[in-house]
């Protein structure tokens, strides 16, 4: 990918679409609960073509670690002396980003990178693809709202939906679309698809609230998963084809959906009114 590109495609003008009203649950998933070992709260955030999940986990004294979920056993991910740690999007050579204590990192055949965009008092990598091509978020101040960012060999581009107050870019694909969420000038959530330089706007049917609707994940296929909010209640979402299919953990009180590979499976968390659990959900 060449940032630059991007760079230039920031000044477009924002596309809207209308989408089908009343969407129903998804059908065909199988869901299984994702938990390393002494989890007190977890967030299943990132998964590869393989089926390999990273994602973040609290211990039982309240600190936070990554974690890779690779065939069945679970690996913690720490950085270097971090007090701080989630791992955030994988990739199919098994790259792995996320953040600790404020900054971004790269983890690659066991060696971790941190990085920061330029002058940003925090950043924050949320996905990867198989190229390398790294999004994520930053602010330029400690409370200043957050921006949204690619990083492709190397080189930083910004990724700002025009007119909004904040942006986050939550993930890309290998067609190097990008998706993420911003906020507009009354403080509602919207996702975004920046697809070619131009930015889309994606709106859950009917959300309401702050957090109307969040983008989190895509994949290959043009599938994309988040959150929605309604005025009685929420979920996570499966937009395909243009669709939405709602997304709920059996039994659960509230889910969200943040990562989705080429097979379609699908990682999030879910809260069962006590604490929160990561999930697999897969065809």
């Amino acid at each position: 990918m060449k940032p630059m590109f991007w760079t230039a495609a920031l000044s477009l003008s924002l596309a809207s679409a209308s989408w089908a009203q009343s969407p129903p649950p998804v059908r065909g998933y199988a869901f299984e609960t994702i938990d390393p070992p002494g989890s007190t709260d977890t967030i299943a955030r990132g998964i590869n073509a393989q089926g390999e999940v990273v994602g973040r986990f609290l211990d039982v004294a309240g600190a936070a670690h990554g974690f890779l979920l690779s065939n069945g056993v679970f690996t913690t991910i720490d950085f270097p002396g971090a007090s701080r740690t989630a791992a955030n999007g994988i990739n199919a050579r098994r790259e792995i980003v996320g953040l600790h204590d404020g900054h971004a990192f790269l983890l690659s055949r066991g060696r971790f990178t941190t990085f920061d965009f330029p002058s940003a008092a925090g950043t924050a990598a949320w996905g990867i693809n198989n190229a390398g091509d790294v999004v994520g978020s930053y602010s330029e101040f400690p409370d200043s709202p957050a921006r949204g960012f690619l990083m492709s060999r190397g080189t930083f581009a910004k990724v700002d939906v025009p007119g909004a107050v904040r942006t986050s870019a939550n993930s890309i694909n290998d067609r190097d679309d990008i998706v993420g969420d911003y906020t507009d000038s009354d403080g509602v959530y919207h996702g975004f698809l920046l697809s070619r330089g131009t930015y889309m706007t994606i709106d859950f049917p009917a959300a309401a609230g702050d957090f109307a609707t969040v983008a989190y994940g895509n994949n290959d296929r043009g599938d994309v998963v988040g959150v929605y909010s309604l005025i009685d209640g929420g979920g996570g979402f499966l937009l395909r084809h243009g669709r939405f299919n709602t997304l709920s953990f059996p039994g659960s009180e509230f889910t969200r959906a943040f990562g989705i590979n080429v097979r379609r499976w699908i990682v999030g968390n879910y809260f069962d009114g006590s604490v929160r659990h990561g999930f697999l959900a897969t065809r």
